[in-house]
This record gives C-alpha cells, structure tokens and sequence, in this order.
C-alpha cells in the first residue's frame, strides 16, 4: 500500500482524508463526550445521510444536476440538522436531551422517503452509508482540508470557553461568557466534520470514530488535555490501521476502523483494570510490612 500510495490518486486522497478524519473526529469528540452529548453525532450522521440521498435523487430525476457532489448538499443538512437541535433544546428546556432523539428519526425518516423516491439503494448510496476509499476525490480531499483549518482555529481561539462550557455550563453563563454562540459554533463544527467524514468512515459508522478513541483515552488519561491526545492518538491509529486492513483484506474501510477503535478501547480496559490491581497488591504489600 505505501507504494500504491505513490502511484494512485485515489490512495493518496485516502491517506491524506484518512488523517485529518482520524484527527478531528476524536478532538470534537472530547468536547461532546465530557458534555454527554454522545448521541448528537448519530442524529447527525442521520440527518447527513438525508441530505446524501436527496442529492442522488435530484440528480437522478434532474439530468442538469448530474455531477453534483452529494457532499454539499449533505453539509447543508448536516448543519440544518444541528440548528434544530439547538432550537429544540430550546423548546425543551427542562428535557433538553429529547432533541437528539427527534431530529435523529426525522433524519431517518426523510432518509427512507428520499431513498424510495429513488426507487431503492444504488451504488453510491451504499458507499456513501460504510464508507469507500476510491470514492474519495481530490473535491472531498479539499473540502475536509478547509474543514479541518477552520476547525483547529476555531478550538485554538475558543479552547478556553469550550473547556469551561464543557464542565459547567451554569459558571460559565454567569462568567459573561457567550453559552448559546459558542454551543451554536461548536455544533456546527461537529455537523461539518461528520458530513466530511461519510467518505471514509461511512455515514453510519462515523459516530463510532468521534467516540470510541474518546472512550479508550479515559480509561489511561490524567487530565483533559492529555485526554486530547490520547483521543487523537487512537483515532489516527484506528484510522490508519482500518484503511491499511482494508486494502490488503479486502474489506470495507469503515468496518475495518471502528474495530480497531473497539480492539483499542478493550486493551486500555483492561491495562486499566491491570495497574489497579497492581496498586492494590502493592498497597497490601506495604501494610504488611508496616
């Protein structure tokens, strides 16, 4: 594969999109995790997976639209999809966590009807739900490029005010800090980076990469920073394991890297359960011979 990757475009995009995805998901996914909002990447994911079917609709229905990358109109989505959210939660003040649930059905709901309107499944749609590597163009690769620009910057200049959001929201508010634009900044980020990562994790597998290596960081982690690079850390290493298992095996990428993702959090459970029970016998051990 490291040759191919010399020699193929479309390993080349693989790679590169493979990096900035196995980066980014897990560095959003920090923030959405200690803010137990876990499930939004799945209602997204969803709503995204609407905005891909209504694409390939519309083209095939309209032969002007041919050659419309499905990716845009499943951003829009993606982005549409997050707003509600926040104007549901809202709505619900006091059960705020009933407007992932609702806008995760919508999405599947319109998802169906666009599908069927579409007279069923058809090839892209399907590489689109578990991911594909030589689906991913030198469009998609710029695209995640800017996208992961924007969002680096975006967490360098407000990692301060997303920290505190994350672990009070209520010191946070009665800081002056501004609770509902920074919310509404983060979750359009994460909206974004799920619609990117379609491409090659799947549509929906793509929650699995923004929690799994967030899941296993935990586990080993000191601090919220060094949870961070943890998270970041195991999601490339799935990332990169899940592509170069998939192209020597010959399986779907995205399966191949949210198992890796699974491996990797059951070793940290159990190195984690190990240096406990170490500690134990090693306290045992010093009050014997105290």
């Amino acid at each position: 594969m490291i040759q191919g990757i010399f020699h193929y475009e479309f390993l080349q995009n693989a790679f590169l999109t493979g990096i900035l995805i196995g980066f980014l998901a897990p560095l959003l996914g920090v923030f959405i995790v200690v803010r137990r909002l876990s499930l939004i990447a799945d209602a997204l994911s969803h709503v995204t997976l609407a905005g891909i079917a209504a694409s390939l609709l519309i083209e095939r229905k309209f032969a002007v639209m041919a050659g419309l990358n499905p990716l845009y109109l499943g951003m829009v989505f993606s982005v549409g999809g997050s707003l509600f959210i926040e104007k549901l939660r809202g709505v619900y003040k006091h059960y705020q966590e009933l407007a992932i649930p609702i806008i995760l059905s919508s999405g599947i709901g319109l998802g169906v009807i666009f599908i069927s309107l579409a007279n069923g499944f058809n090839t892209d749609l399907f590489s689109y739900l578990f991911g594909s590597v030589t689906a991913v163009s030198r469009t998609d690769l710029a695209v995640i490029l800017i996208i992961s620009v924007v969002v680096v910057a975006t967490i360098i200049l407000l990692y301060k005010e997303l920290f505190i959001l994350s672990f009070d929201e209520e010191h946070a508010k009665a800081s002056g800090i501004p609770a509902k634009t920074i919310h509404f900044i983060f979750i359009v980020m994460v909206a974004l980076v799920i619609a990117a990562s379609m491409r090659i994790v799947g549509i929906l597998l793509v929650s699995s990469l923004m929690t799994l290596p967030v899941a296993a960081s935990i586990r080993i982690a000191k601090g919220f920073k060094q949870t961070i690079f943890f998270s970041i850390l195991f999601g490339e290493i799935s990332v990169l394991g899940g592509l170069f298992s998939a192209y020597y095996l010959d399986l779907a990428p995205g399966g191949t890297i949210v198992m890796i993702a699974v491996l990797l959090l059951v070793l940290t459970i159990f190195y984690k359960k190990l240096m406990i029970k170490r500690h134990v016998q090693k306290e045992i051990g010093l009050d014997e011979r105290s």
